[in-house]
């Protein structure tokens, strides 16, 4: 048998996390490209081991974050610590919400899936094709009507991206949202403390955390790495609604909830209990890539409504808004989402579309949406596949 001494372990991989110091940087377009070659994008795998690889990422996705971060406070969003009440160096869970949503008569909360860190769609979108296409920087700006920023904030060539995403995404994200309109971002996605950095992490964040050396595993977790009614993304979906949208927002706000995969399932399970509750708040429900199915839909109220006032988008190469098989399987109507591989990249495809149906159910509590069945041949039952909702 074969001992290593810890000295003749390999050491952990260091990677700055520092764009320039990665060998990278942000083109006009607003795409991180290579130092050395503006032409290729950021290379995952620089090395055999796995853990030079993993470390490098994270370092890049740490600047990222920074920056999307940066944007999107600077559009007026502000954080606020869950549970309520937190002190910055106590366990705690950010999510980002627009100044005035305890006020505001109406709000769109997202709740995204728990493998998202805190305004990302998407990495691989990010580096490609744009920080603000893959992130929730374009799709906020669109809600809160803020397309100006000054470029030493970071906020870079807003209006350019919006204009790409709605060009190349088949977006239409025009729809004139009031200023009453608040938006809330929640973070199911980073729900473990980290003790010593005083903050909330995802899974891959604790996991790129230094070791000892390139071969230890990662740390243990213990109770104290849990965040106070938070602890699962379910228990964070329902502490947003019960503390959050319950007891800060205002008592007559509707309500428009966009869930994407387990945000969506979370969101679902949480109304279906309490739906007597909340059926006066909710505008309407929107989807991506839904995990719940129909045995979730009770009582016969929330079915009507899941029927009635939400939709979802699923991964499809049609166009989007084309009608897709799925309403027996979920209890709405189906959607193409325009993304037929990546279940991340659907909200940066889809979500123009989405906001342009939430405004069109929020003006008018009467629309509903018309009952299309697709089958193998991808008829709609009704014909109508061209029309999203009727009065």
């Amino acid at each position: 048998m074969f001992v290593f001494r810890a000295e003749a372990l390999p050491k952990d991989p260091v990677f700055p996390a520092d764009l320039k110091q990665l060998g990278y940087f942000i083109n006009d377009q607003d795409q991180i490209k290579k130092i050395s070659n503006p032409e290729e994008d950021f290379v995952f795998k620089i090395n055999t081991n796995d853990r030079y690889n993993e470390m490098q990422k994270e370092a890049m996705n740490t600047c990222i974050r920074h920056i999307v971060a940066s944007r999107l406070l600077n559009l007026g969003l502000e954080t606020l610590r869950l549970p309520i009440g937190a002190a910055a160096n106590s366990q705690h869970v950010p999510i980002l919400t627009s100044p005035a949503f305890q006020s505001q008569p109406r709000l769109i909360v997202v709740f995204g899936e728990p493998t998202q860190d805190l305004g990302i769609w998407a990495y691989r979108v990010i580096g490609k094709e744009g920080i603000n296409i893959g992130s929730a920087v374009n799709f906020a700006t669109a809600i809160l009507g803020n397309n100006t920023c000054p470029r030493d904030s970071g906020c870079q060539t807003i209006d350019t991206n919006i204009a790409n995403a709605n060009n190349n995404q088949h977006q239409d994200s025009s729809s004139s949202f009031p200023a009453g309109t608040g938006l809330i971002l929640t973070n199911p996605g980073q729900l473990v403390w980290h003790c010593a950095k005083e903050q909330a992490m995802s899974l891959p964040m604790w996991h790129a955390l230094p070791r000892r050396s390139a071969v230890e595993p990662p740390m243990r977790m213990t109770f104290r790495n849990k965040i106070p009614g938070n602890e699962t993304w379910q228990d964070h979906i329902t502490y947003v609604f019960e503390e959050v949208l319950g007891k800060l927002a205002a008592p007559d706000v509707r309500i428009d909830i966009i869930g994407l995969a387990e945000g969506g399932l979370g969101a679902v399970r949480y109304l279906a209990e309490h739906w007597t509750a909340w059926k006066p708040r909710i505008s309407a429900l929107c989807l991506s890539n839904p995990l719940h199915d129909t045995n979730h839909l009770h009582p016969p109220d929330f079915a009507n409504f899941m029927s009635t006032r939400s939709r979802a988008y699923l991964l499809s190469e049609k166009p989007l808004n084309t009608p897709v098989a799925g309403r027996y399987e979920f209890g709405c109507n189906c959607y193409s989402s325009g993304e037929a591989l990546n279940v991340e990249s659907i909200m940066p495809r889809a979500w123009g579309g989405m906001l342009k149906w939430l405004d069109a159910m929020f003006e008018d509590s009467g629309l509903e949406e018309v009952e299309v069945i697709v089958g193998e041949n991808e008829v709609g039952e009704d014909g109508g596949v061209d029309v999203d909702v009727v009065g």
